[in-house]
């Protein structure tokens, strides 16, 4: 299994901080797959990203605390208020040495500036993101794009199905690549062949499972997905295993256990992701 590898300095790593899907969730029910809504650490090496802005994010900023790198991007699937909820709560925003940059897909181009000027504000709000220590900067591109990186990185990303859009993620490092899909509808016919390409061979697709099968017709045009058809798409693309996120926040642990053991069933080398769960894969080149 892919998780609990061996630790190396090269490695592509990804932890996970939030997994819970539009509200947070608490109390000893949830105790085991935990409550925060979405925000996932990769490594490329000690290279961080950090994807999503939900409330886990204020979890990974505590870990980080003083050691944070001096920049950090946070590319963000899109900017519906449990993917953003937990930016001004990021530990390295009120560090004033900071750098935080925001990188945002699914407004043709605008980045997340505007929109989060309007949320991180009275009323809404007591402060404006210019007013805490850390310096912001705000980067919008069109999902399908290659983000390119000062340092050299580059992160693929395709447009996904999701009311008012989303992007999702692939990182490639050392041979090894971890997919982001989050969050999607699926399409009929199921998978398009262009999300099919992008997720190809990865070793890890983190992707969104919010409903059951038998959930998701009263749910239809909400914008979320099934394990089942992640399933499907895994096994269409070759991807290794899979990581189901954006799980409903009324499944408790027992029901994700019970859904763990179906998908496990079909596709052994497949698991709903926990917070603070970390993954580690060895360069092949």
């Amino acid at each position: 299994m892919l998780w609990r590898a061996p630790q190396h300095d090269e490695a592509l790593q990804v932890r996970f901080w939030g997994v819970r899907g539009s509200v947070s969730a608490s109390g000893p029910r949830f105790a085991e797959f935990g409550g925060h809504t979405p925000c996932v650490e990769v490594r490329c090496g000690k290279r961080l990203f950090v994807i999503d802005a939900g409330s886990g994010i204020a979890a990974l900023g505590a870990e980080l605390g003083e050691a944070a790198p001096d920049e950090v991007d946070v590319l963000l699937s899109h900017l519906h208020l449990d993917h953003v909820g937990g930016l001004t709560f990021f530990k390295p925003a009120a560090l004033g040495t900071r750098f935080i940059r925001t990188w945002c897909g699914n407004l043709g181009g605008r980045s997340a500036e505007a929109a989060l000027d309007r949320l991180y504000a009275p009323p809404l709000f007591p402060i404006r993101l210019d007013q805490l220590p850390a310096r912001f900067e705000h980067i919008g591109f069109k999902a399908g794009e290659t983000l390119r990186f000062e340092d050299g990185r580059t992160v693929a990303t395709h447009p996904l199905n999701h009311p008012d859009g989303a992007t999702g993620y692939r990182f490639d490092h050392r041979g090894r690549r971890v997919c982001y899909i989050s969050d999607i509808e699926h399409s009929d016919p199921w998978p398009p062949p262009g999300l099919a390409r992008f997720v190809e061979n990865a070793d890890l697709m983190i992707y969104d499972g919010m409903f059951t099968e038998a959930e998701y017709p009263v749910c239809k045009g909400w914008g979320h997905s099934t394990w089942e058809k992640g399933v499907e798409l895994a096994r269409g693309a070759g991807v290794q295993a899979l990581a189901i996120i954006h799980v409903h926040p009324q499944h408790d642990d027992h029901d994700l256990r019970g859904i763990e053991a179906k998908m496990q069933a079909v596709m052994p080398d497949a698991f709903i992701a926990r917070e603070r769960q970390a993954l580690a894969l060895a360069p092949i080149m």
